[in-house]
This record gives structure tokens, C-alpha cells and sequence, in this order.
């Protein structure tokens, strides 16, 4: 982080000073006080199980200056603040506008149902050494995971350093105005939208409501940027409308109007996709992707598409994409084990898009020689249209002619009831209520040559399942608790 004194804190945020005005911060600002070191910034931050304001003793003794904080602290430098979250908010905008102020930063900034953090991951990965003024890796922040929310964007931006050109975000919403909300923050030259969908849609009300929040993007870039959004999405298609004059618009898909396309895409018997890639009417280039799943080449064209907006050759961006890899945690992951099963992890979320293309990518993967497996749970925040939505999983399960479902917890039960109903399985469909009773099934039931799939809604839990699957099995691996995405409680470590 760009070093500040705790004046600084206390002006950027609004909040009363109750330490040395002197005292710097020179490390980073965390939220867990077990990440705190010395010279960095503890933010207090209140939580449905602990408060952060108990675990400020323990920072400051790790080696953190100063806390953020709604209240004063007995012996605790602090900064005072009416609502610690906003003022977290309030010290990243102060920061990054203090950066660009004083070097050749952009920010680029992801949005969409669907894709966000594979993009981002991707085009981080374009960015280095791209041509784009040869940039290292280490002038470029692109979070592991994600940190979208009103929390975890902040402490990325929070990362920038005098020397940082590229700092690359991921935008979550879950209701009306997040979006606009983290583009006050962190205001991007370049914005994209990559999908609109019916993830988080029992908060939203409608899709069209998930619609009229994912275009607070287009209101949200820079006067002077670039808007990128997916031709292929007909909601998306239609933000353009809402982009101001001096905002250029550049798309991406396999429609021919445009700008950043793939023609001719296929998948190969390991569900990679291969497709040639046209910049602005150019010569198609060749691309194989690395990412499994046919669904990767919107998320690829996507990041080609913001990296042209930022200067780099379409040459370069055909090379780089054919050589990206996955990054980050529990999407799509693949884990070839000794016992010839091979496991497919995509148990870090789940909405109905994700799982219809996770679930084609499964059936691709197996073909016709290999046994497929689907592990599944629930998808969650679908609002009223959850009953549907999981049984239409579980019918598509079946045409996909998927060999054997096993679905794990009571809220996703209606995907085996869509089984039982489009198909008759019998034996072929699997409820389990946990994921104990998953373990045993599995230990029983995979054998040499499988792919397994696991996929579901992180609040399920069935990340675990598949870092236990990845590693050989329960007993061969401890789930980790530190693939964090985005913060929730403080002082605590934060699992997928």
C-alpha cells in the first residue's frame, strides 16, 4: 500500500483521531487480525459471529500502527468512524486517487452473472510482459479469488503501490446499486459486463433488475474509457445505449458485428476449446485454451477484448490466451489422480448458467469410453424460482446422459426429484442429505477411468468434498482453510 500517516487515515475516512498524527502505515490493511504486521492497518470491522474490535489488541501486538474502528479502544491508536465499512470504502477511493494522481495506473473493472473471476484471471495473465509497455508482474494486482464485495474490493485496491499500472477488480452485486457502490470506489478506464443471468435473483426481485445493476457499470468508467460488452448477450448488447459519448464501446462474442471475436470454435475430447480469434476484422489467430469448458471462450474473448483496449497485439493476445491457466481456486480445476479418476472442481459457486455449462463440459470430458459422475448442491439465492431451477438441473443431468448423480443436501434435493421425473433412474440418482453421507457413497461407487464432477453454491460446503476428492480421497487431505474469496467475518480466517 502507498504509505500514510494516521492523519491521513483519519481525513480520507472522516474519523476522529485518537493516536500520534505521525504514526505511518506502511504495511498492508487487513481484517483479520492473525494477517496484521508490522506498520499495517487493522480495520475493525463488526460481524454476525465475532467483532473485529476484540481482535485489536492482537493485531497491534503483531505489529499493526493503527485500527479503524466505531469506537475508541483503551491503548489502541485508532481512527473513529461512524460505520467501519464505508470508511474502509472511503480510504481506498482517498488511496487510489492519490495513485493515479501520481503515476500511469488503470484500473480495469469485471462484472457479470457468470465469468467474472476467470476473467480476471485470464486477462491479469495477458498482462504480463504483454507488449503493453512490457509490464511485470510485479505492476500488476489481480486478486486470487474473488474480493468483489464492499469489503474485498477495498482491500485490493488498498494494494496499489507507487509503481502499480494495472490494477484489475472484480465487481459483485447482490442487490440494486452495489455496483455503482464499487465504481465510487474504485472508478475503472475500462469496465466490462460479461453476462446477465439469474444468479443471486430471490435478492434481486427480477433478471431485469440483475440487468439494470450490472449497467451501472457502463455509468461507472472514467470519462474517456472504454465499455466492453458481450455481443452474444442480448441485455448486455443493449448497455451500450447507456454508454456517454466520450466512453468508446468496444464487444466481444461469436456474432460477426463484433469487435473482439471467436470464429469456429470447437472443444476436444478434454473439453478445451480451440477457436480462431479476429481483432477488428483481422486474421483470425489461432487459440487452444488450457481452461476446461466450452463457456471459457466468452471469459477469453472478454479479457482479449480489455486487453486491446489497453494496447496490446492481437498476435500477443492469441499467444497468451492459448498459454493462460486456471488461478484461481475451486473453478473447473482438474486433478488427474494416480487412480485413473479424474476429478473436475467447481465447487466455488453455482447458478443455473454455470451449472448447465459445467455439466456440458462434464459430458464432453467422459465421452463415450469414461464413466461420468455429477456431485451436486445447491444452488443458492434463487428467490422463488429455486424448485424449477434445481429440477431442471437434475432433467438436463439426464439428457446430458450423465451415468451417475449423486446430489448432496435437503436444498438441493429437487435436483434428483428433475432426475428421477425426466428419466427413471433408480440406482443411477443419489440423494444424500451431507457430506459425510456423500463421502460414502463415493468411496464406494468411483472406480478407475471416472470423471467427477463437483459443483454446487459455496455456503453448501461441497468445496471440502472436492478438495478431498482432488487430493485422493477424505482421508488424504485437510480442507484448507485459507482460499479466501471475499472477507465476511473479522479476525477470522475466511474458507471457500
Amino acid at each position: 500500500m502507498i504509505e500514510l500517516t494516521a492523519a491521513d487515515v483519519a481525513t480520507a475516512t472522516g474519523g476522529r483521531l485518537h493516536a500520534d498524527a505521525d504514526a505511518r502505515v506502511t504495511g498492508p490493511v487487513v481484517v483479520d487480525s492473525r494477517r496484521a504486521g508490522p506498520g499495517s492497518l487493522f480495520v475493525a470491522l463488526p460481524g454476525e459471529r465475532v467483532d473485529g474490535h476484540d481482535f485489536a489488541s492482537a493485531a497491534l501486538e503483531a505489529g499493526a500502527t493503527l485500527v479503524l474502528a466505531a469506537r475508541e479502544l483503551a491503548g489502541v491508536p485508532t481512527v473513529v468512524v461512524d460505520d467501519v465499512q464505508a470508511a474502509l470504502g472511503e480510504l481506498a477511493r482517498a488511496v487510489l486517487a492519490r495513485a493515479r494522481a501520481a503515476g500511469d495506473l488503470r484500473v480495469v473493472a469485471v462484472t457479470g452473472s457468470v465469468g467474472k473471476t476467470t476473467t480476471k484471471d485470464l486477462l491479469g495473465q495477458l498482462l504480463v510482459g504483454s507488449g503493453a509497455g512490457q509490464t511485470s508482474a510485479e505492476s500488476i494486482i489481480v486478486p486470487a479469488g474473488s474480493f468483489n464485495n464492499e469489503v474485498g474490493l477495498p482491500l485490493t485496491v488498498l494494494r496499489v503501490q507507487a509503481d502499480t499500472r494495472y490494477l484489475v477488480l472484480e465487481m459483485g452485486a447482490d442487490g440494486p446499486g452495489n455496483i455503482a457502490y464499487l465504481t465510487r470506489i474504485a472508478p475503472p478506464d475500462v469496465g466490462v459486463v460479461l453476462a446477465v443471468g439469474t444468479a443471486h435473483v430471490g435478492k434481486f426481485g427480477s433478471v431485469e433488475a440483475i440487468a439494470a445493476t450490472k449497467a451501472e457499470m457502463v455509468t461507472g468508467v472514467v470519462p474517456g474509457g472504454t465499455v466492453v460488452l458481450n455481443a452474444d448477450d442480448q441485455r448486455v448488447a443493449a448497455m451500450a445505449s447507456g454508454a456517454a459519448a466520450d466512453r468508446s464501446v468496444v464487444t466481444f462474442g461469436t456474432i460477426p458485428a463484433a469487435d473482439v471475436r471467436a470464429r469456429d470454435v470447437e472443444v476436444d475430447a478434454t473439453g478445451r476449446a480451440g477457436f480462431g480469434l479476429q481483432v477488428t476484422g483481422g486474421e483470425p489467430l489461432p487459440v487452444r485454451l488450457r481452461l476446461v469448458g466450452a463457456h471459457h471462450v466468452s471469459n477469453a474473448l472478454a479479457a482479449a477484448a480489455v486487453a486491446t483496449a489497453l494496447g496490446v497485439p492481437a498476435p500477443v493476445l492469441a499467444e497468451g490466451l492459448s498459454q493462460a491457466t486456471p488461478v484461481s481456486p475451486h473453478r473447473m480445476a482438474v486433478t488427474e489422480r494416480p487412480d485413473g479418476v479424474t476429478v473436475v472442481d467447481d465447487a466455488y459457486n453455482a447458478n443455473p448458467d454455470s451449472m448447465r455449462a459445467a455439466l456440458r463440459a462434464l459430458a464432453v470430458m467422459a465421452g463415450r469410453d469414461r464413466r461420468s459422475v455429477a456431485v451436486l448442491g445447491e444452488m443458492l439465492e434463487l428467490g422463488d424460482g429455486s424448485r424449477a431451477a434445481h429440477d431442471a438441473i437434475g432433467r438436463l443431468v439426464v439428457r446430458l446422459n450423465i451415468k451417475l448423480l449423486v446430489v448432496v443436501g435437503e436444498g438441493a434435493y429437487h435436483i434428483h426429484e428433475g432426475a428421477l421425473q425426466e428419466g427413471s433412474w433408480g440406482e443411477e440418482s443419489v440423494f444424500v442429505p451431507d457430506l459425510d453421507s456423500a463421502r460414502a457413497v463415493l468411496a464406494d461407487a468411483l472406480a478407475p477411468g471416472d470423471v467427477v464432477l463437483v459443483k454446487s453454491s459455496l455456503g453448501s460446503g461441497l468445496w471440502r468434498l472436492g478438495d478431498e476428492l482432488a487430493a485422493g480421497g477424505p482421508e488424504a487431505s485437510t480442507p484448507s482453510s485459507t482460499l479466501s474469496s471475499t472477507p465476511t467475518e473479522p479476525g477470522t480466517e475466511v474458507a471457500p
